[in-house]
């Protein structure tokens, strides 16, 4: 009976890698601010850092509006 009531409910937007995007957003934005505050500037990694932060930032926009549609 269980089994049958789960089945006949909507399957859940939200997967347990949501929550690991958003933990490696939030490391990826502490990495950049450590290099922006560094007194030594690699522009590389500065540069590196900010896409991926976008990139991410991008991903967890559209993982999130998934969950309220």
């Amino acid at each position: 009976m269980l089994l049958a009531e789960a089945a006949a409910q909507e399957p859940s937007t939200f997967h347990t890698f949501d929550v690991f995007m958003i933990l490696f957003t939030i490391l990826i934005f502490i990495g950049v601010v450590r290099l922006l505050k560094a007194p030594q500037k690699n522009k590389f990694a500065i540069g590196f850092g900010v896409v991926s932060l976008l990139v991410f930032a991008v991903s967890d926009y559209a993982m999130v509006m998934n969950w309220f549609s």
